[in-house]
């Protein structure tokens, strides 16, 4: 489960430069959605737990030379070492709330309701952070629930609080991008996949022992077998490759150019989950769906606009006395 909410940036990359950026962009999008399909196929036959610690394992190993072969350090301080746990903890919440939704959830209904995440980020860092968060922007996010709801109330009533997990998941991916803002200025972001999936993976053993000595029937360690192991590593390559991607997509383009293209997602999720499970948004689901897009690109044009403002240059004194 991986969905984005960066921060905005105001810097304006050369085109040539932009150009990589926005195809790097469209590659996750039509990468992230297979994560949610391998979970889906992986999660029938074992537990959502045990397709979490998959995820972050294959993650780990496929990252590792990554880091190596850029020569990049690897050594971290207490505070980042403290972060990248909480970080690691709201990646376990958000990928498990999400694989245990899906094992039932059409993937395009559980990943419309995730798609409030930004918007829990917004508040967070209104409430939390006393961040300024103007009006416009928090309505918004007001409007954005609404079409959550119109999304989750025909999924409840098909698949019980099953249909709540995704909530959970935009609540905990909110978390994962708070952290990482704070370690994006300490850490290289492939060096912080590394480590967040190799914190991950570690966390993820005590609950699965926990679960499995409590017959904790989610947190139940079932070892794959046959295809399931194919599926399992699909997970890790699926998301190692969208982190990727979406990762040098941020670096060669401003996020305000990329964010509108995340929506597309979307339509890859349904296009997969019609074309792999039969399954297609109703009515209402779609209602939910155009709620919650445009409520999302209202909010990156206002960020735009900050973002405007925020550069432009203040008027002289010059301007002053002419006016």
């Amino acid at each position: 489960m991986s969905r984005t909410a960066a921060p905005f940036s105001s810097h304006r990359p050369p085109v040539d430069r932009v150009l990589p950026g926005i195809g790097l962009m469209l590659v996750f999008c039509m990468v992230a959605p297979l994560i949610d399909v391998a979970s889906k196929m992986a999660v029938q036959t074992v537990s959502a737990g045990t397709v979490t610690l998959a995820r972050f394992m294959v993650q780990a190993c496929l990252m590792a030379p990554i880091v190596l072969v850029l020569r990049l350090p690897a050594r971290i301080n207490a505070r980042v070492a403290r972060l990248t746990l909480l970080r690691a903890l709201a990646a376990i919440g958000s990928t498990f709330c999400f694989i245990a939704a899906v094992r039932v959830m059409p993937i395009a209904d559980a990943l419309a309701i995730a798609f409030v995440s930004p918007f829990i980020l917004l508040l967070m860092g209104r409430f939390l952070l006393k961040e300024q968060v103007g009006p416009r922007r928090v309505a918004a996010s007001a409007v954005a629930f609404f079409g959550a709801v119109l999304v989750i109330q025909p999924s409840y009533a098909r698949f019980g609080t099953t249909a709540i997990l995704p909530v959970g998941t935009a609540a905990c991916f909110a978390l994962y991008m708070l952290v990482t803002r704070h370690l994006s200025r300490e850490q290289h972001p492939v060096t912080m996949q590394l480590h967040t999936a190799l914190a991950a993976s570690l966390l993820c053993l005590p609950l699965l022992a926990f679960g499995t000595a409590t017959d904790v029937g989610p947190f139940y360690f079932v070892l794959p077998q046959g295809g399931v192991w194919m599926a399992c590593l699909s997970v890790g390559v699926a998301a190692t490759v969208s982190h990727l991607a979406i990762t040098y997509a941020l670096s060669l383009a401003p996020s305000s150019t990329l964010a509108p293209l995340n929506y597309l997602e979307i339509v890859t999720a349904t296009l997969f989950g019609f074309l792999f499970f039969g399954d297609f948004p109703g009515g209402m689901t779609w209602t939910g769906i155009a709620v919650i897009v445009a409520s999302g690109l209202y909010v990156i044009h206002r960020e735009r606009v900050v973002a405007r403002s925020a550069v432009r240059p203040a008027p002289n004194s010059s301007n002053l006395r002419e006016h």
